[in-house]
């Protein structure tokens, strides 16, 4: 069994609590992110198959791309897909920052915006609108846009 704890963290996720969305409007593919502090990824939709996965990242965005009762086939950000139980899964918008270097966190969505700091790849924030290319994100405390193609989970699934 392999263990799936992404521990690339220049500034600490701040976990903000909101209503579990359990209810799916039955439409795939659709982004999701792991609600709990543990969450096995199986072989198949049902506790007898296998785990291939051990995820240990609250707010980890996965991409839904089939549903079957209880059970949702994801994605994770490396590609790797596999079943998850539908209630340790919720619809809050994260996104996980991806690409080589450090992704500029800008005042404004815009590429001449003020700089605000900067994220190492890794990290998970949340994703408010994304608009002409940016997202508005939130990382702990600290607020601002990125642009979307450093996120995987943003734009369309």
């Amino acid at each position: 069994m392999k263990t799936f704890s992404l521990a690339l963290a220049a500034l600490t996720l701040g976990l903000i609590a909101t209503p579990a969305a359990a209810a799916d409007d039955g439409k795939t593919p659709y982004w999701a992110s792991i609600r709990a502090g543990e969450v096995n990824m199986r072989a198949g939709p049902g506790e007898d198959y296998r785990i291939e996965w051990v995820y240990r990242r609250p707010q980890l965005p996965v991409k839904v791309l089939r549903m079957m009762e209880g059970w949702r086939l994801v994605e994770d950000p490396d590609g790797a897909r596999g079943w998850m139980l539908a209630r340790f899964l919720t619809r809050q918008h994260s996104g996980f920052v991806k690409g080589k270097g450090l992704a500029d966190m800008r005042e404004k969505g815009g590429g001449d915006a003020r700089l605000l700091w900067r994220v190492e790849p890794g990290n998970v924030v949340l994703i408010g609108d994304c608009v002409n290319g940016w997202c508005e994100v939130r990382l702990g405390d600290r607020a601002g846009y990125i642009a979307q193609d450093r996120l995987w989970g943003a734009g369309e699934p």
